[in-house]
C-alpha cells in the first residue's frame, strides 16, 4: 500500500487489532500517518503488534463484549493519544454449524462479538467524539455475509446483518453532528480465522479443505482470496477524506463476490 499521508495527524483505536484484518488497518492507518491504539482480546499480542508498529502506536487488552472494559480502554487510549478522530469496530469471532446443529452459545457468541461489540465500541466512540465535539469517523467491519447468507453460517450472518442495519441507523443519528460511520464488507479473506473456517466447511460439507478454498476462489471473479491489506485499503479510503461524503454505506470488498 503506497504511503500518501492520507491520515496524518489523525488519532485512531482499532479493535480486534492483533492480527488478521484488525492488524492490517492498524497497520495502514498507522503507515497513512495516524497514531493508533490497538486493541484485541489477546491484550499481549495487541502490544507486540503495536511495539512492531513503533512509537505512534500502543496495544491495549480489550474484550467488546463488555461495556465497562470498552468504556475505560477508550479513556485511556484517549488519553494517551490526546483525542481520537477515528474508530474501527472490528473484532469479530465465527463458527460454522448447520442450523439444526447449532447450539445457544454458538449463537450467543457470534452475536455478542459481533454485533455487541460493534454497538459498544461505536457506543464509547459517538461520546467521546460529542463530548469532545470531534468531527469522528467510524469504519465498522461486516462481511460477504453481512449482505447474502450462506449455508453453516446463519448465525454468523444474522450478526453481520446487524452490523449493516446500525451502521446505518447510526449514521443517520449522528450525521448532522459531522461524524460519519460506515462499514467494509470484506470476502473470501485469506487469514487465519479462514483457515479454520475451510477446515470446518470441508467438514460439514464431507470435502477435502483444498477443494473448499478453490471454490472459494472460483466464486471470485478477480481470480484470488482476498487479503487482509485488500480490506485495509478501503478502510483507510472510508477513514479518509476521500469519503467525505459517504455515510451509512456498507462498501463490499470482496473482489466481485457480490455485486450491488
Amino acid at each position: 500500500m503506497t504511503n500518501r499521508g492520507l491520515l496524518a495527524g489523525r488519532r485512531a483505536l482499532v479493535t480486534g487489532a492483533a492480527r488478521g484484518i484488525g492488524l492490517a488497518i492498524a497497520r495502514a492507518f498507522h503507515d497513512e500517518g495516524a497514531e493508533v491504539a490497538l486493541s484485541d482480546i489477546d491484550g499481549g499480542a495487541a502490544v507486540t503488534a503495536a511495539a512492531d508498529l513503533g512509537s505512534r502506536a500502543r496495544g491495549y487488552a480489550l474484550d467488546v463484549t463488555d461495556g465497562g472494559e470498552t468504556e475505560r480502554v477508550f479513556k485511556e487510549a484517549a488519553q494517551w493519544l490526546g483525542g481520537l478522530d477515528l474508530v474501527a469496530a472490528n473484532a469479530g469471532i465465527s463458527t460454522m454449524n448447520a442450523v439444526r446443529n447449532l447450539t445457544e452459545e454458538e449463537w450467543d457468541a457470534n452475536m455478542d462479538v459481533n454485533a455487541k461489540g460493534v454497538f459498544l465500541t461505536n457506543r464509547e466512540a459517538v461520546r467521546h467524539f460529542l463530548a469532545t465535539g470531534t468531527e469522528g469517523v467510524i469504519v465498522n467491519t461486516a462481511s460477504l455475509a453481512a449482505k447474502i447468507g450462506a449455508p453453516f453460517l446463519a448465525h454468523y450472518a444474522a450478526s453481520k446483518f446487524a452490523v449493516v442495519g446500525f451502521t446505518q441507523s447510526l449514521a443517520r443519528e449522528v450525521s448532522a453532528c459531522g461524524i460519519r460511520v460506515n462499514a467494509v464488507c470484506p470476502g473470501y479473506v485469506r487469514t487465519s480465522m479462514q483457515e479454520r473456517e475451510i477446515e470446518w466447511e470441508g467438514r460439514l460439507r464431507d470435502m477435502a479443505p483444498a477443494a473448499v478454498r478453490d471454490e472459494y476462489i472460483a466464486a471470485t471473479p478477480l481470480g484470488r482470496l482476498e487479503e487482509p491489506d485488500d480490506v485495509a485499503s478501503i478502510a483507510v479510503f472510508l477513514a479518509s477524506d476521500l469519503s467525505r461524503f459517504l455515510t451509512g454505506e456498507s462498501i463490499n470488498a470482496s473482489g466481485g463476490v457480490l455485486m450491488d
